[in-house]
This record gives structure tokens, C-alpha cells and sequence, in this order.
């Protein structure tokens, strides 16, 4: 079979200032993965045969060179989006060009389509799912993965259907110039109209697909299909975010109104911690004597409904010194790594500045698990909150309240409403005038159902 000639070069019309360079073309395959359009070495890996597939995959990848962006990393001007469905959004747009075009899309696939959704399916990826669907629809293998993924995960297959129309529904109103645009950005950024158009909406799209909870009955797939639409809220992720801790806060910190040593040293004991002071210590204080100062570990809701008062964490500090104190809050539907955990004092120091909260809670599993590993023999923990728990998306759920209140009756964590009573709850000033935990939110709601 003969190779047929592909020359790059000829690809023209672009109005972002294309430099007119050699390209090599290396011979590639009718498989995924086989074929790509290298911007920064100047590579266009295609098939080279006569099949009609092997046709409509160069004609793929000479859109990709004559549409994507070449000089300018969308990730850097959109650093919220992650990579995957900043990527499959584009190979979403550039096949509703290649079919407007005329070129036969239905024929895009190699045959692994069905056992990749089923394989994702009984993984239970469904972002991955969203993502890889999305850079199918409109091609031929898209019927074929999704037979895959109703083997494996038959609840999927209307969300995705929605999700399909949804990018459908976007598109249509755009021409195919409009899709297709390479003039540059008219704010600066030097990424083409057509991709900051259509791809960048698409990615976000698929971002708060991704983060969905999939869902099972039909009041929820109305609430999924909602979200999707312009302005619609996130939909419940029905699952806690990962915790992410702000480097800056944990730098950029000064030491508070005194030193805080966890030991005392002392004359006599078991532990000789302080050899030298035999020598040169009157008193020989060379052991230490097992008494600790205050201390515990306090954890502080600063989502949009709480405060951290810069009073009431100084007398805190005052009082219980050694004190370990973080502060949390997650950006609802953020993906983009943004911190929402802080230290606020630890070892006798303490920020110089109180980092303000991201709106949401979103992280309250994780940081009360946190704090559990951090807590020393016999000390308390103290989590400042309302007592309502929400998802990765500010949603809340039953069972993640459950499982917070399960993290409050295994580990004793006393829960308040303020520093200040988190101040008294550790040095047992006021435990007396704390309230019960079953009269704080959902949280509390949950508690009470562990005593019936």
C-alpha cells in the first residue's frame, strides 16, 4: 500500500501570527494514541494509508494545526481547569469542525471504545468517564462506549446522554467560523477566540460533570441537568474535597507571647532528657518530670457562616500556649488545588496573619481525621462550627454528617460554637457552660440518631 504524501505547510489562514516553519511527519496508526499534532517540535504523527479511517484521522490532526492553540499554555491563563478536560473539550471542538467540513467523523474509533467504558464503569471513574465521553460524542465509537459502560454502570448512561446535549445545545449556536477562529484574544492572553470560545465552556461543563455525584433517580438527574446550564448552581459531589494546606500560612509565621516547651525539666525522674545539666546546673535538673503544658488541638470552621476573631485567638494563645490551632474553608467545586487548610498557631507561634475562608466547608471529614493523628496522649480536640457539614460542591449530605458525628463519638471532640469556648473547653475554665453536641446542626441531628 502506498503512503500518501501529507505536506503540513500547506495548512494556512491562521490570524495568531503562525510561524511558517518545516514540519517532519512521522508515519503513525488508526489507533488511539497513534496519532498526534506536536506544536513545540513541529511533529504531526499520522496514518499514512488510503483507508477512508486513515483519511479523516490526518484530516484530525491537520485541524488540530490549523485551530489549537500553538504558543500560548491554556492551563496558565485558566489554572481552575485541569489538563484532562481542557483536552478532551478541545477534541470535542475540533470534530464538530471536522463533521461541519464534511468529513466522516462516524468513522473516528479504533475498537476499544466498548471495553474501555466498561472498564471504567467497574472502576467506578466517572470523571475519567465524563472526559472520555465528551471527546467521543458526535464520532462513531461514541455508541460503542457507551454499550461498554451500560455493561458495567448502567445508572451512567442517561447522565451522560445529558451532558451530550448539553455540549450539543453549546455549540449550535456558533458558526463554524466562529468555531474555528485562531484571532487572538482580545484581553491579552493570545489564545484564539474560537478555542477561549467554545473549548474553555466546554471544559467547564465537564469540570462540574466531573465533580457530580452520578445521578440515580430522576429528581436528580433534573438537578444534574440544571447544573449544567448557564448560571445552574454545582450539583452535589457527595463527597468531601482533599485537603489542600497553605504553604504561605505555614511560613509566614511569628512567634507568640512566649516559648512553649512540651516537658519541664526537673531533678529526679525516669527520662534523663538533659545530660549536661548535670554538669552544669545547680540544681542537676537533668530529667524531665512528665508534666506537659495546656495544649490540644482546635479546629476552626471559617466557612462563609464563621469568624476567627484576632482576640479571641490571642487569649486562647495566652491561656493554652501550646495549643495547636487550624483554621479550614473549601472554594465550592474547586479543582485547581486552592488551599483550604491552615495552621493558625502551632508550637508556641502562631500567623501573622488569618488566612480569610473560601465560602464553603467542604473539608470537614478530612480535617477532623487530621487532627485526630495530631492530637498527643490525653489531649482534647476542639472543633469550632455550626455543625453543618457540606461536599466538595458546599452541599449537604446525610452521610457525610454521619460520618462526622462518628469521628465526634469515637475520638471525644468536643464541639463549640466560639474561640473563646474552645478556650475554656482546653484549660476547663467553662466546661460546665459548654453546650451538648446534639444541639449543633446536622451534625448534632446525627448524634441523636446514634442514641435512639
Amino acid at each position: 500500500m502506498n503512503a500518501r504524501p501529507v505536506f503540513p505547510e500547506l495548512v494556512t489562514g491562521r490570524d495568531d501570527d503562525f510561524p511558517e516553519v518545516p514540519w517532519r511527519v512521522r508515519e503513525g496508526f488508526a489507533l488511539r494514541g497513534h496519532a498526534s499534532c506536536d506544536f513545540t517540535e513541529r511533529i504531526l504523527e499520522v496514518p499514512l494509508g488510503a483507508a477512508p479511517v486513515d483519511r479523516v484521522i490526518r484530516a484530525h490532526e491537520l485541524t488540530h494545526l490549523r485551530i489549537s492553540p500553538h504558543d500560548v499554555n491554556p492551563l496558565a491563563v485558566y489554572p481552575d481547569i485541569p489538563r484532562r478536560p481542557l483536552e478532551c473539550a478541545e477534541e470535542f471542538r475540533v470534530n464538530v469542525v471536522l463533521a461541519r467540513l464534511g468529513f466522516a467523523v462516524e468513522l473516528l474509533g479504533d475498537g476499544s471504545e466498548m471495553v474501555a467504558g466498561q472498564r471504567l464503569g467497574t472502576e467506578g471513574a466517572w470523571a475519567e468517564a465524563v472526559c472520555f465521553f465528551a471527546a467521543l460524542v458526535g464520532c462513531g465509537a461514541e455508541k460503542d462506549f457507551l454499550k461498554g459502560v451500560r455493561r458495567s454502570a448502567p445508572a451512567w448512561v442517561k447522565p451522560l446522554g445529558v451532558l451530550k446535549r448539553r455540549l450539543q445545545s453549546l455549540v449550535a449556536s456558533y458558526s463554524t467560523s466562529e468555531l474555528a477562529s485562531t484571532s487572538r484574544r482580545r484581553d491579552g492572553s493570545g489564545l484564539p477566540e474560537g478555542f477561549d470560545r467554545v473549548s474553555v465552556p466546554v471544559a467547564e461543563i465537564l469540570v462540574r460533570a466531573m465533580g457530580a455525584a452520578v445521578p440515580e433517580t430522576p429528581e436528580q438527574l433534573k438537578v444534574f441537568k440544571r447544573a449544567l446550564e448557564p448560571g445552574g448552581r454545582r450539583p452535589p459531589s457527595g463527597r468531601f474535597a482533599e485537603l489542600v494546606w497553605s504553604e504561605e500560612a505555614q511560613k509566614t509565621t511569628t512567634s507568640s507571647t512566649r516559648h512553649v516547651r512540651r516537658w519541664r525539666a526537673a531533678s529526679s525522674g525516669r527520662t534523663l532528657r538533659y545530660p549536661s545539666r548535670l554538669l552544669t546546673d545547680p540544681q542537676r535538673r537533668a530529667f524531665v518530670d512528665g508534666r506537659r503544658f495546656l495544649g490540644g488541638v482546635v479546629v476552626v470552621d471559617q466557612s462563609g457562616s464563621m469568624d476567627v476573631p484576632e482576640d479571641e485567638l490571642s487569649a486562647l494563645l495566652s491561656l493554652v500556649p501550646a495549643a495547636l490551632v487550624v483554621g479550614y474553608s473549601h472554594r465550592p467545586g474547586d479543582t485547581g488545588g486552592h488551599p483550604n487548610a491552615w495552621i493558625l498557631a502551632s508550637q508556641g507561634r502562631r500567623a501573622e496573619r488569618i488566612p480569610g475562608g473560601n465560602v464553603g466547608n467542604g473539608v470537614d471529614g478530612p480535617i477532623l481525621e487530621w487532627a485526630v493523628r495530631q492530637r498527643r496522649s490525653g489531649e482534647p480536640i476542639v472543633w469550632v462550627t455550626d455543625g453543618q457539614v457540606t461536599d466538595s460542591n458546599d452541599h449537604p449530605g446525610s452521610e457525610l454528617s454521619r460520618e462526622c458525628a462518628r469521628l465526634v463519638r469515637r475520638h471525644r471532640i468536643r464541639l463549640v460554637r466560639t474561640l473563646a469556648e474552645a478556650t475554656g473547653a482546653l484549660s476547663g475554665r467553662n466546661t460546665g457552660s459548654l453546650e451538648p453536641a446534639t444541639t449543633f446542626g446536622r451534625v448534632g441531628r446525627a448524634l441523636q440518631e446514634t442514641l435512639v
